[in-house]
Order: structure tokens, then C-alpha cells, then sequence
């Protein structure tokens, strides 16, 4: 993803440069340094030829070893929803755990009500959680929900405080009164590897009434820093068969999935996780990503805000064994030009399909969603995907695309798409323009109402170059057609998925969208744990497309803390938002240039085309791209990683 500021661009209303500077990351670090100059340049020792693109010799899962240390990320606070009643946690009184009437729920039916009495009253609550020791970072998060009878606008009389141990995160009042929940974060990395109490005392004086209502409490962990006991990734070799029928407008959408996958590890799988990635744009009560009549499993719970679903399957698979699940599927896309939803007539329709959760040595990756930047994490897969929809609609997809006649002024279309990790379609009356790379590759671009005739050709002319460039320095795109879906509306300037981008008139931005179809794309990696192997490495694809060398990128040091690294995590992102783009996608890129002036050209060049083919429809990690980068050259590198804070 490339993100703007959250602001509407009306379509027409800015030049295309002006767009493509509006699509930068929030600051390009051309006034940032690391801690101290970087090595002069030094010449690269050769290194021995990888297997070709496609010729990967890793297991169908990626299933071979990996270097990387991680922690084992986890979920320390138990029963967060409230579902399970009181279990866990401990309360002042057996009202505060509640699903009664009066207040509702952010998920589920239960929620905790702190409050509400009118006199002179206080409500806690408490639970004591461990929090892994060997992780690098630890966020809590919780929903909130206040409304008040207290008419003061400057005067807190009731109060809710947020702790964990001794130490005071936030204090709420009767000021802070909102209308539904909203998501509180908080980053209490400095308790990793203790076990402390997480408490929240509600307080109200002696008239008139505040209710503080939680929900969906978690305390989330991650970072690369314990070894895993077992890094084969699981469930291996994804097949997606799905065939989906819209309504006229193309934002509902009802069929069935199935998933065919083998186990990889030499422990038996007794399930699998559907990562519903879009329930995050709704509720648990009212779920846009409904899945139902479940078979070659039994269905469990739904957790992660109802993004995660357990499935137990018939029987345990032992190692090198496949089993096949299917499901009912129902898709309704919300309203607003986001990845998921719709821009009026135009539906654009991202990580809606259910997609099964990896499982290594640290265990299932559940991580949150995350608005931010990505969470998606997902092993080459196979998908066939039937989309049966008014004819009046075009549908441009991930893979290559057929269309057929189906029941009166209806179309169906098939598309077809080999090792991806993900797959996402837009739906809507496009104006569509068609043309081939030099090298060979289709572009398609479809445009909403208000691009301009030729603000969609110059994005057909960046797109052929970008893929072109690409290709040239990291391997030959293989994915068959490219469909770019522009509309200036996008609040989050743009967003890849495989062979399907969406954008704004941008050249920058749609040669970086264009640039992850490798960094994330053919060359995966955990997006929650590690961004900046997609973005950082995206970002640098994209200026030595546009001719950019990264000269001057540096120019001072504008760390926000010790704590801020390059290889930092989502969680610390999303604890530390405003710094994200700055850090990741541009301190991330110039740590990259200067990796490239210290080993040189030749040897930057050379290493990232054998990377990427080593790597090939297998995921990276920051510990496999150091060695194979400390294997490019004879100076040692470990002081290169300190400076740059990239650890791992």
C-alpha cells in the first residue's frame, strides 16, 4: 500500500503531478540519517548462481527451515469479548460483566459497564496476564463507548482509568463522551516477559450518570527475537475453488468456497484458521464476510474482532496428507472508496475471500487487521473463481480473466490464478483501455466516472514501464494480464493484490503498487511482523524505476526514540501511526540505497534478482535477506544493520 492523507481527491481536480506528489509517503527522508554515516563503498565478493525464477527448490509449502528467530506472538488477555462470562477476570460487583439492556455490545452479546449508577459509585475491573518474554513488542487495545447525563462541557466528574501494572495508560471522562465505540491503543512493550495486573476503574460522583462500556480488550505480541521449534509453514498448497453471484449492483455477493491444502509439518494438523479479513470494516453483530454450513470440518468460534475463524477438522492430517473444506460464502461490501467497499456504482472488493491462516514454529499468525498498512500473511496459493454479475458490470480480477454468457443480461466470469496469495475484484460500469508491455505483458485499466481519457492512458504508459522495469531487475512478472483499477477517491493512495491494483492518477504511486506484484507478491513475507520487507524493498524498486538513486536521501537523524527500527512491527506501527510511513517505506528505502553505494551497483543489482529467485513464491525474512546480503560482499556487515536499525 501507499498511503495519502485521509482526504477525498475529486477526480479532475489536481494535475497528475500534483497527484503523484500527493501519493508520497508521509515524509520522504530526504531529512533523515541513521545514527552515524554508513560505510564507504567496497567491493563484492561473487556469489554462486540461484535456481531460476519458477524453479524454487523449497517444498510446495515453504516448508524448508528459515533462519529467522521469532517470538511466539500471542493473545495474553483471556476471554477479552466478555463471551465466557466472567471467566478470567475479576469484578467489583456481578453487574459489571454484562449483556443486559441499556448498552450493546462492539462484539458478540457481552460487554463489561462500568458506571451508570448516578451517586457517588465505583466499578472495577481486573485481570492478571502474562506477556511472553522474547517478543519485541506488545500492544493492548480495547473498545470504549461513553455517553453521559452530566451536561458540563469543561467539568470530568466521572471517570474511567486504564492500567496496566502501576502504571496509569489513560484516564476517560464524561468530556470524552462518543457516539459508538472507539478503538483505544497503547504500546506496553515495557512489560514483555512480566506478569502484571490490567485494570479499569470506573468512578462517578454524587449525581447524574456515566456509562463507560468496553468491549474486545487484547494484548497482542510480536517481534523476531525467540527461535522457533518448528518453521515449516502449514497448511501447504492452497487450491481455492469459488463461485459467487451478485445482486444488480454488484455489492452483494453469495456462493461457496472450498480449500484444498496439505499439511506440511510433522505434526499432525487438527485445524485450520479462514482469516475473515473484512469483518474488520463491520461488526461481529453485523459481519460483511459470513461463512456458514461448514464441512470437512466442524466450525468453532470466531475471534481477532471476528476476522479469525477456528475450523476443527474431521480427522488430525498427518505430514504430507491434503483434506478439502467448503463453506457458504456471503460478501456485502459497505459503502466508501476503501480497499473493501464502494465508490457508488463501483465496488471494489479486496481480502474478502477467506484465506487459511499460517501455522509455523511460533505457532498460528492471528494477527489484527490492521488500517494502518497490511496484516495479511498467506502462502502461494491456486484459486479458480466463478463471478456470475449483470453484464451492465465489468469486472476486472486477479489471474486471467474469461467471459461467458449466463442468464439473461448477466455475465460470467472465470478467472484463473496461479501461486497468489491472495485474490480481489472490482465490479462496476468501468471505462476499460487495454495495451501490452514491451516486453509483453497486458495491462488493463479500468477508471471510474471523472478520470479523464487522458489521465487513464498515462496510466497505461506508467504501467507497461513499471512492469517492464520490474521484471528487468527481479524477474519476469508471472501472472500472465495486469489490471489497474484507478479512482481518485481512494483515501489510502493505493493497494496491491495480485495482478490487481488499485490506485489514484498517480506515476509514482502505481509504479510502487506495480513494484509489490515482487516485494509481497511473488516474494511473500509476514506483512504484520515484518512491513518492511514488502514496503521498504517496494519503495526502492520504485525510485530506481523512476531513475531515483538516493542521493542526498540523508541529511539528518530524526529517530523518534531508541525504540523505532526499520524492522519494527504493525504493532508498534499502530501504536506510533504518525511515524510509519517515514520510517518504513522511507528510512526502509535509503537504508537499502546505501546498502547498494556499500556493496556496490553490480552487487546490490545481483543480489536482489538472486533473492527474489531464491525466494520465489516462498516468504522472506529479515534474517534471510542479512545473510544473503552479508553473502554479496567481503565487509562485514553487522555494523551496516546497527547504524540502519534493522534487526532480526
Amino acid at each position: 500500500m501507499r498511503p495519502t492523507p485521509r482526504k477525498t481527491l475529486a477526480a479532475g481536480a489536481l494535475a497528475l503531478a500534483a497527484l503523484a506528489a500527493v501519493s508520497l509517503p508521509a515524509a520522504s527522508p530526504a531529512a533523515a540519517a541513521p545514527d552515524r554515516a554508513a560505510p564507504a563503498g567496497a567491493g563484492a565478493a561473487s556469489r554462486g548462481a540461484a535456481s531460476a525464477p519458477g524453479v524454487s527448490t523449497r517444498a510446495a509449502a515453504d516448508g524448508a527451515a528459515s533462519a529467522a528467530a521469532v517470538c511466539t506472538p500471542a493473545q495474553a488477555v483471556v476471554n477479552g469479548g466478555f463471551e465466557s462470562g466472567a471467566s478470567s477476570w475479576t469484578q467489583s460487583s456481578t453487574s459489571v460483566i454484562t449483556s443486559r439492556t441499556g448498552q450493546t455490545a462492539h462484539g458478540g452479546a457481552a460487554f463489561a459497564w462500568l458506571g451508570g449508577v448516578g451517586s457517588t459509585h465505583t466499578d472495577t475491573l481486573t485481570q492478571s496476564v502474562t506477556i511472553p518474554s522474547g517478543c519485541a513488542s506488545a500492544t493492548l487495545t480495547f473498545w470504549l463507548h461513553i455517553d453521559t447525563t452530566e451536561t458540563t462541557s469543561s467539568t470530568a466528574y466521572d471517570k474511567l482509568t486504564a492500567k496496566i501494572g502501576t502504571t496509569t495508560l489513560a484516564t476517560y471522562s464524561n468530556l470524552d463522551k462518543n457516539t459508538g465505540y472507539v478503538r483505544k491503543s497503547f504500546d506496553v512493550s515495557a512489560f514483555v516477559g512480566q506478569t502484571v495486573s490490567l485494570a479499569f476503574t470506573g468512578t462517578e460522583d454524587s449525581s447524574l450518570k456515566s456509562n463507560f462500556v468496553l468491549d474486545d480488550i487484547a494484548l497482542d505480541t510480536s517481534g523476531d527475537t525467540a527461535p522457533p521449534a518448528d518453521s515449516a509453514r502449514t497448511p501447504a498448497a492452497p487450491s481455492y475453488t469459488v463461485s459467487l453471484t451478485s445482486d444488480t449492483a454488484g455489492t452483494v455477493w453469495t456462493g461457496h468456497e472450498s480449500a484444498t491444502f496439505t499439511n506440511a509439518s510433522a505434526t499432525a494438523l487438527t485445524e485450520v484458521y479462514l482469516r475473515l479479513w473484512d469483518n474488520y470494516h463491520g461488526t461481529c453483530a453485523a459481519m460483511p464476510i459470513t461463512v456458514g454450513n461448514v464441512t470437512g470440518g466442524t466450525a468453532g468460534a470466531l475471534s481477532v474482532g471476528c476476522t479469525a475463524l477456528q475450523i476443527t477438522l474431521a480427522a488430525p492430517l498427518a505430514q504430507g496428507q491434503s483434506a478439502t473444506i467448503g463453506f457458504d460464502l456471503g460478501i456485502t461490501v459497505p459503502s466508501g472508496a476503501d480497499r473493501f467497499g464502494h465508490d457508488g456504482a463501483f465496488s471494489f472488493i479486496g481480502n474478502a475471500l477467506p484465506v487459511l491462516a499460517v501455522k509455523d514454529g511460533a505457532g498460528w499468525h492471528l494477527d489484527p487487521y490492521t488500517n494502518n498498512g497490511e496484516s495479511f500473511y498467506s502462502l502461494a496459493a491456486d484459486f479458480r473463481v466463478t463471478l456470475d454479475h449483470p453484464t451492465t458490470l465489468l469486472v476486472p480480477a486477479t489471474g486471467a480473466s474469461v467471459d461467458t454468457a449466463g442468464s439473461s443480461g448477466r455475465t460470467v466470469t472465470t478467472a484463473t490464478a496461479s501461486k497468489v496469495r491472495d485474490f480481489a475484484w472490482a465490479a462496476g460500469p468501468f471505462s476499460k483501455i487495454s495495451g501490452t508491455s514491451a516486453a509483453g505483458t497486458p495491462i488493463n485499466v479500468y477508471s471510474v466516472s471523472g478520470i479523464s481519457s487522458a489521465n487513464a492512458q498515462s496510466m497505461l504508459t506508467t504501467a507497461k514501464t513499471a512492469v517492464d522495469a520490474h521484471s528487468s531487475r527481479f524477474g519476469a512478472y508471472p501472472y500472465g494480464e495486469l489490471d489497474a483499477v484507478i479512482d481518485n477517491s481512494f483515501w489510502f493512495g493505493g493497494m496491491e493484490y495480485p495482478g490487481f491494483v488499485l490506485d489514484l492518477v498517480s506515476t509514482t504511486a502505481l509504479t510502487h503498487e506495480i513494484g509489490h506484484q515482487w516485494w509481497y507478491g511473488i516474494v511473500g513475507d509476514d506483512e504484520y511482523n515484518s512491513p518492511w520487507l514488502d514496503e521498504s524493498f517496494t519503495d526502492y524498486a520504485t525510485d530506481l524505476a523512476l531513475g531515483k538513486t538516493g542521493s542526498g536521501c540523508w541529511s539528518s537523524v530524526s529517530w523518534a526514540s531508541s525504540a523505532e527500527k526499520i524492522t519494527n512491527s504493525m504493532a508498534y506501527w499502530d501504536a506510533h501511526s504518525s511515524r510509519y510511513s517515514t520510517v518504513v517505506y522511507g528510512y526502509g528505502k535509503c537504508a537499502l540505497h546505501d546498502l547498494r553505494r556499500l556493496i556496490g551497483d553490480s552487487a546490490m543489482a545481483t543480489l536482489l534478482k538472486d533473492y527474489a529467485a531464491s525466494h520465489w513464491y516462498g516468504v522472506s525474512t529479515t534474517a534471510e535477506f542479512k545473510a544473503a546480503a552479508q553473502a554479496a560482499t567481503t565487509t562485514d556487515l553487522t555494523s551496516f544493520w546497527t547504524t540502519h536499525r534493522i534487526d532480526g
